[in-house]
């Protein structure tokens, strides 16, 4: 399995200056790329192909006056920019043509030296290396210092430097694990789990456990707001305003950081704990547009679900999703009678067939497990028969696969 490793790293300013001179060239190219090619659309001509592309914009390029600082970096870094065009097209005609799953994808647009991300990729054909002393070795950047975390689980193949809005720099390694060695990690676990995620708790699991919410957001929004009023008050394009917007971003920066790593680390533990996990394929986009829109946003559902999928490919845990549509709020998890919608402030409910006194999210997280055949008999049997997973040639989409996030 494919998985990126971030680490932050700590530049000189000798490297910072030739980061951001990579950077640079790699942006060039890149819109040198999409311009040749939109001339050659308005011009009816045919479509620029990858190889034309780095004869002209890389190789005679450096021969030229204007574009002869092209040579002040490593070759590799514009090659993967143009790799990164091509990407950008053949990502854009799939999604015209309804062959690309998920939202549309728009046409490449042009890079600008104000964007808030800017990166560089090294594959092996760039000879970079981690040193025995343990910095990273970039050819014509020099040995970079990396604040390791943990051990690289197997040699990278590639490493792409990254400085994000807070002018933070970032080395992310994709690395491919060992599906052996992830399972002895995670012995086998007999439980299974259903979770209903909310707001007023994170999630409130099938077991009874209720997870409050952190709302990381919320607390730091007095800070937020004193830093994004500091902003407004600067002059365009002055110093001060370039440092004020430094502070907005770190500070949303701190509170993306802490979000990630509650999931994480929930995320795993539900993951070693339990055998099977099931939670509800919910709406986000739609809760999104509501009145609860800050608080959905701070609560991370989507990339909270995102951790659970692939942590449970990983180590060989079983992932469902039941849908969006089963009511699992207006169903008693006792004798399965159907009871009605529910306003929101109703938090306890009791059944008018059995008169089992419910907690609302608690009973929800049981009917979870139901949905997914996850809940176990009396006798001791599962109640549904578990989901077999559907061969290649049956599946409904054969695109390729979202990139895995830095773990």
């Amino acid at each position: 399995m494919w998985l990126r490793y971030a680490f932050r790293l700590d530049p000189t300013s000798g490297q910072r200056l030739a980061l951001a001179r990579a950077f640079g060239c790699a942006r060039v190219v890149y819109n040198d790329a999409i311009a040749a090619r939109e001339r050659a659309r308005a011009a009816g001509e045919a479509f620029v192909t990858s190889a034309v592309l780095s004869k002209t914009l890389v190789t005679e390029a450096k021969k030229t006056r204007e574009r002869h600082w092209l040579g002040e970096v490593s070759a590799v870094v514009l090659q993967q920019s143009l790799r990164d065009v091509e990407t950008a097209y053949r990502n854009f005609f799939a999604s015209l043509k309804g062959e690309r799953t998920g939202p549309k994808v728009g046409a490449p647009r042009f890079k600008s030296r104000k964007d808030a991300r800017q990166s560089i990729r090294f594959t092996a054909n760039a000879r970079w290396k981690i040193t025995e002393v343990g910095r990273l070795l970039l050819p014509k950047i020099g040995e970079v210092r990396v604040r390791w975390s943990r051990v690289l689980p197997s040699v990278p193949s590639s490493v792409t430097v990254i400085r994000d809005a807070a002018g933070r720099y970032f080395a992310s390694f994709v690395i491919d694990t060992d599906p052996a060695v992830d399972l002895e990690r995670m012995p086998h676990a007999g439980q299974s789990i259903g979770i209903d995620l909310g707001l007023a708790h994170f999630a409130v699991l099938s077991d009874g456990t209720k997870i409050d919410s952190p709302r990381f957001l919320r607390r730091a929004e007095k800070k937020l707001k004193k830093a994004q009023r500091e902003l407004s008050r600067k002059q365009n394009g002055s110093n001060n305003r370039n440092k004020a917007r430094l502070k907005v971003a770190r500070a949303h920066a701190q509170v993306a950081d802490a979000r990630r790593e509650f999931h994480h680390q929930l995320s795993t533990k539900l993951i070693r704990e339990n055998q099977a996990v099931a939670v509800e394929d919910l709406a986000v986009k739609g809760l999104a547009r509501t009145q609860l829109a800050k608080s959905i946003h701070d609560a991370g559902w989507s990339q909270f679900v995102n951790m659970l999928a692939y942590k449970a490919t990983r180590y060989g845990r079983t992932f469902i999703k039941i849908g969006r549509f089963e009511p699992t709020s207006q169903v008693c998890s006792a004798c399965g009678h159907h009871d009605g919608p529910k306003p929101l402030d109703v938090r306890e409910w009791t059944c008018t067939a059995c008169g089992t006194v419910h907690d609302r999210d608690h009973n929800a997280a049981k009917n979870v497990k139901q949905a997914a055949g996850l809940a176990v008999a009396a006798c001791g049997a599962p109640v549904r028969p578990e989901p077999v997973l559907a061969q290649r040639d049956e599946a409904g989409s054969h695109g390729s696969p979202p990139d895995a996030r830095a773990a």
